[in-house]
């Protein structure tokens, strides 16, 4: 592993990994190739039987700013094929963490937008500290939430997400506490201690008997997505990001202005 790769992987003694978004610069803003290593990632810890819980973390001050909209403004411009396959990746990288067959974690600072709330909806335990601010803002530069959509829901009911994903307004941590888009909120110097607490109580669990769970839980109440589903969901996306709205909002968003429809 590189110091410089976009995630990092590690795994301790008790088989607890963590994976950790690994674009400080960016406030861990992701592009095509933090999510392809994140989903290689996950796919690789999933297979490996000594893995007992994975934590998702964000390096630096911030946990995740959602897409990089450098990334996305290129995407603008992509051919369908690989309009598609970009929004595909989001697609993917978010069912691949709901449905991680292992107890997933999450610890939250500084900034948490778009498809870093994606995410959080993902994991089974959600930790932030009092500093993190939260934001579903796609609709903000003219694109949709639609890869992250089926997760949001899931997480915070649909009147909750109605509200967010629409209006794009930022809100902090006892806001997110508040409509389950976090299930704990830690003072920083108290965080580490906090979900060491949480994860030695998983350790109590067994492993075998958490996949079916889990399993269980996603399936039986209609939460997994199957490929069609993705599919729908990554076309809907790209063509949104292809719009002229997609077009103007990214530029409003470089440019430092207000997108055109403003009123």
């Amino acid at each position: 592993m590189n110091e410089t790769d976009p995630v990092l992987l590690a795994v301790d003694s008790r088989g607890i990994a963590t994976a950790t978004l690994n674009r400080p610069h960016k406030r861990n803003a992701y592009d095509e190739d933090l999510l392809a290593a994140l989903i290689r990632g996950l796919d690789m810890l999933r297979e490996d039987e000594a893995v007992r819980a994975l934590v998702l973390r964000g390096a630096g001050k911030h946990f995740a700013a959602g897409a990089d909209l450098d990334w996305l403004a290129r995407a603008a411009g992509y051919d369908p094929e690989r309009a598609f396959a970009a929004s595909m990746a989001t697609t993917t990288a978010m069912q691949r963490l709901n449905e991680f067959p292992k107890p997933t974690f999450a610890v939250v600072q500084g900034a948490c937008f778009g498809g870093g709330c994606g995410m959080l909806c993902c994991v089974d335990v959600a930790l932030a500290t009092p500093d993190a601010i939260f934001g579903l803002t796609e609709v903000r530069v003219g694109v949709a939430p639609t890869p992250i959509s089926t997760h949001m829901v899931h997480a915070m009911g649909l009147r909750h997400t109605r509200r967010y994903a629409l209006t794009g307004e930022r809100f902090g941590a006892a806001e997110a506490l508040r409509i389950g888009l976090v299930h704990e909120v830690a003072e920083t110097a108290a965080m580490e201690a906090r979900l060491a607490e949480i994860l030695d109580q998983t350790m109590l669990s067994a492993p075998g008997a958490m996949a079916v769970t889990k399993h269980s839980f996603l399936a039986a109440n209609g939460l997994t997505l199957d490929a069609r589903e993705m599919a729908l969901l990554a076309h809907e996306s790209w063509m949104q990001r292809a719009s002229a709205e997609g077009q103007e909002g990214l530029a409003a968003f470089r440019e430092k202005r207000r997108p055109a429809w403003y009123r």
